[in-house]
């Protein structure tokens, strides 16, 4: 089964670029544009498409209140969203993620990656370029947010769920993480399992939110 996109950004050309890069792919299926967050939701709601690949700055309505409209329908819930930016460091990044994208694409990403990154991201491995998120959300946050908030609701963890998240949250892949708590690669996935579901988060993006909103992770200190 193909999957299907959405492409979503003011730029005529840029769309027309993305969708030539995409169709290249015989397993994946461009169902239709929009140039606008408005136009966006209604294509979404009508096409329902596996993934959106969406622009944060937008006239009429941004990338972020689209997102946030999206996944706030929850006929639109199995709906991911990839957020598309210019540079690594986009102050709007990590409020793109709290609304609930799933992860983000740089605009000039390789071609084989970025259809690579869109059948990552239909298999439900929402965070893509962990390294890279890491370093995007760390230059954001220091300076600009608490280094903790408030931690009740990692309360629902083990503490070996908790250390998962954490390093979820530092920017680790479950190979990563297996090698370094010594455990799986599979038992991580179902620790991580876990925590989306008692921390009723979407998927890998809202932890690594949760981590640093909770102050489990902390920018600049490993």
């Amino acid at each position: 089964m193909s999957t299907r996109v959405a492409l979503v950004d003011d730029q005529t050309l840029v769309r027309a670029g993305f969708r030539a890069l995409l169709e290249r792919d015989p397993g994946i299926v461009v169902v239709g544009e929009a140039s606008d967050g408005a136009e966006a939701v209604e294509l979404v709601r009508g096409e329902r498409p596996d993934i959106v690949l969406m622009d944060i700055r937008m006239p009429v309505l941004d990338g972020i209140e689209a997102t946030r409209a999206i996944v706030g329908d929850a006929s639109l819930r199995d709906v991911r969203i990839v957020m598309l930016t210019t540079f690594e460091v986009d102050e709007y990044v990590f409020d793109a993620l709290r609304a609930g994208a799933s992860g983000f694409l740089l605009k000039d990403t390789d071609p084989d990656e970025l259809r690579r990154a869109v059948h990552v991201v239909a298999r439900g491995e929402a965070l893509l370029s962990p390294g890279v998120t890491r370093r995007l959300i760390e230059g954001f946050v220091t300076g600009e947010r608490p280094h903790r908030l408030d931690d009740t609701p990692l309360g629902v963890l083990t503490e070996r769920e908790k250390e998962i998240v954490g390093l979820v949250g530092g920017g680790l892949s479950n190979e990563e993480i297996s090698r370094r708590v010594f455990i799986s690669p599979a038992t991580v996935k179902t620790h991580v399992g876990r925590a989306l579901f008692k921390l009723g988060a979407r998927d890998r993006a809202q932890l690594v939110v949760i981590a640093y909103e909770t102050g489990l992770v902390v920018p600049g200190v490993r």
